[in-house]
């Protein structure tokens, strides 16, 4: 019998543009305060980027850096997938955009719309075609430029979105790393409550979406809230229950970063120590597709993530999307 082919990431790379927006600019710009933003969502600052720099733009940075770390010919990629929901226009594809960007011959790709769980979807497909046997290497990415649809005088929205681009690359493993086990789960009721009703086939651009602010992020955050609070633990529970595992089996902890609330929820239901839970959302918002492997940078920096150890992820995104995976870090 054929041993299975298992998946793992054998680099990462991320990239954050220099421009940084602290809570003290926002005081300036909108009604609130360092102490509200803190209490609410525990984020300090976030990086934007300049004006003209596109969701590709950091998706390619972001593999340059993985190329820094571990350099290999990217004639050799067979796939990109890029989790966005922010792509550069509508079509063609911000994969398309990035392969020619890199100059990468002889490949394909596509993107994938999940909203927060853009990264940790696409990271699933990649996993799959590794695991077909006929893909030998994968980049995944994950990059949202957030502060383009960001309406800066909406104060429940404009202080949790910052921008920001991760990238891996899927091989086989050759041991026992590499991704375990998955789920997912969509539920449509949730697109109500995080949505941008402007821009596509339903309501295209006119003067009438523009004037009425429809090409900017809507949320209700306090639906929006609730019901991540519920999945994300409902998700790394099942994960965990489906391979005989705890909380305490667990190494690392990455949630999407959304809201510090949602995350130490989600720990302490899970019986997790926090030190074993990687929180960046105070240095760099919510990033959308980027939040998982920037905060998957951040735990090797803390050192908090090293090769061995058993890392599980999860995310909540609108749609609503939600998902976990389970995996053996590779490096």
């Amino acid at each position: 019998m054929t041993t299975p082919i298992r998946a793992k990431i054998s680099a990462l790379g991320t990239y954050l543009p220099p421009r940084v927006l602290t809570n003290a600019d926002l005081e300036k710009m909108v009604d609130t305060t360092n102490e509200w933003i803190m209490e609410r969502v525990g984020i300090r600052e976030r990086h934007l980027v300049e004006k003209g720099v596109a969701a590709s733009d950091l998706a390619v940075a972001a593999v340059r850096n993985l190329l820094a770390s571990h350099p290999f010919d990217l004639q050799e990629v067979d796939l990109i997938v890029v989790g966005t929901v922010t792509p550069d226009m509508m079509y063609p594809s911000t994969a398309c955009l990035v392969q020619h960007k890199l100059g990468i011959a002889n490949t394909w790709g596509f993107d994938v719309s999940a909203g927060c769980s853009g990264f940790l979807y696409a990271l699933n497909t990649g996993v799959k075609f590794v695991e077909s046997g006929r893909y030998k290497k994968v980049l995944v990415i994950g990059s949202d430029v957030n502060s383009s649809m960001t309406d800066y005088s909406d104060r429940a929205v404009c202080i949790i979105f910052g921008d920001g681009a991760g990238a891996v690359l899927l091989e086989p493993s050759d041991g026992d790393d590499g991704v375990i086990d998955h789920v997912a789960q969509i539920e449509g009721m949730g697109g109500q409550y995080l949505y941008m009703p402007g821009g596509g086939s339903l309501n295209p651009a006119s003067h009438e979406t523009v004037d009425k602010k429809m090409h900017y992020i809507h949320q209700d955050g306090k639906n929006v809230f609730k019901y991540a609070v519920k999945k994300m633990a409902e998700m790394t529970e099942r994960i965990l229950d489906k391979n005989k595992l705890t909380g305490t089996d667990v190494d690392c902890f990455i949630a999407h970063q959304a809201n510090r609330r949602i995350i130490t929820a989600t720990a302490e239901r899970l019986g997790m120590p926090i030190e074993k839970v990687i929180i960046n959302i105070d240095r760099f918002g919510n990033t959308t597709a980027g939040t998982i492997p920037i905060a998957m940078q951040t735990a090797i920096e803390e050192g908090k993530l090293k090769k061995g150890d058993l890392l599980l992820i999860a995310a909540v995104g609108a749609g609503f999307t939600s998902g976990a995976t389970l995996l053996r870090w590779a490096f």
